[in-house]
């Protein structure tokens, strides 16, 4: 026994498996750990020519893959790393039921807030944990994935944590050459990523464009820093409000992240974020989880989100043209 948990070898089951369940599925599959992939449309491709990763830190191809079409067919897993985009989450109620049979974790792997709450309705009695890929990755074809930068890791426990698991987790994900971490405030890890995820993300669709472009011009890299802001004094007034700890170093994220995203972003390769990507092949875009419940968050907390709330109405525009309700 180590950290409280016995040291046996995680069986991990990758449920989406795009920009986000491809790299972390292939790198820990190529590192030997026993990794379980539940597939959609590229069930047949995989089964026939593996999984291929093509990453700034070298390329991976695995001909040979445990690849399952249906959840029912895949064995119990230790860990439940859901990769779905959150417009997909509905099919949730069907698929863990099965793969959590045995007392395994769920890892979402996702992007914007509420989503643990959400799920946690459907199973409330779920070991669960969040997690946010800080990461530049993309499919470009049937089980073909393209890592062009980062790759961090931040996973942080919601609900009845499992001593040690994420700590063997992250550890896993360490041999498998991915940087990662335990954050001791979920929450608080979510609202920081929000800081890059709604700028960058709505403007590049709104403007139809990339990061590299909203980067190179002061007036659109002063848009996204009024755009920070406001998401950075909603974090923490939803922060105080839970009793995180407004004036904890831990929590509170102080203004000059803005400017720190805006220094990260300036040096990470052209990349278009992945709500640019859904617009750009017609798919649903993730408003309700990185835009809808942030500003409902932020608005019972006392503090109103009003450029992020403009951004939302236009992006449901934008979305309402190309997809009919």
């Amino acid at each position: 026994m180590r950290n409280g948990l016995n040291m046996k070898q995680l069986k991990y089951a990758i449920v989406g498996v795009g920009g986000l369940g491809g790299y972390y599925g292939i790198k820990l599959a190529a590192a030997g750990k026993d990794v379980h992939f539940l597939l959609n449309s590229d069930y047949e491709w995989v089964n026939q020519n593996g999984l291929r990763l093509d990453s700034i830190d070298g390329n991976l191809h695995l001909p040979t893959v445990q690849s399952y079409k249906q959840a029912g067919e895949m064995p119990a897993c230790d860990v439940i790393m859901v990769c779905l985009k959150t417009t997909s989450n509905h099919l949730l109620a069907q698929i863990l039921p099965t793969l959590t049979a045995k007392g395994g974790s769920v890892v979402l792997v996702q992007n914007g807030m509420g989503m643990e709450e959400s799920l946690l309705e459907t199973f409330p009695d779920l070991s669960l944990a969040g997690a946010l890929a800080f990461i530049c990755s993309s499919k470009v074809g049937p089980g073909h994935i393209l890592h062009s930068d980062y790759g961090k890791l931040s996973l942080g426990w919601k609900q009845l944590p499992k001593p040690g698991l994420l700590e063997q987790v992250c550890n896993d994900l360490s041999t498998a050459g991915v940087s990662n971490e335990v954050v001791p405030d979920l929450m608080a890890a979510r609202w920081r990523k929000l800081v890059w995820n709604i700028p960058y993300n709505g403007m590049s669709v709104i403007l139809r464009t990339t990061t590299a472009e909203l980067m190179a011009h002061d007036f659109s890299r002063q848009m996204l820093r009024q755009l920070m802001l406001e998401v950075i004094h909603a974090a923490n007034a939803c922060l105080a409000a839970k009793g995180s700890g407004s004036s904890s170093s831990e929590s509170r994220i102080d203004p000059s992240f803005a400017d720190a995203m805006l220094a990260s972003t300036a040096r990470m390769k052209p990349y278009a974020p992945s709500m640019k990507l859904d617009y750009d092949h017609g798919r649903p875009m993730e408003i309700e989880a990185i835009y809808g419940n942030p500003i409902r968050l932020a608005q019972q907390a006392g503090y109103e989100m009003r450029q992020v709330a403009l951004m939302e109405n236009q992006l449901r525009l934008i979305q309402s043209q190309y997809i009919k309700s």
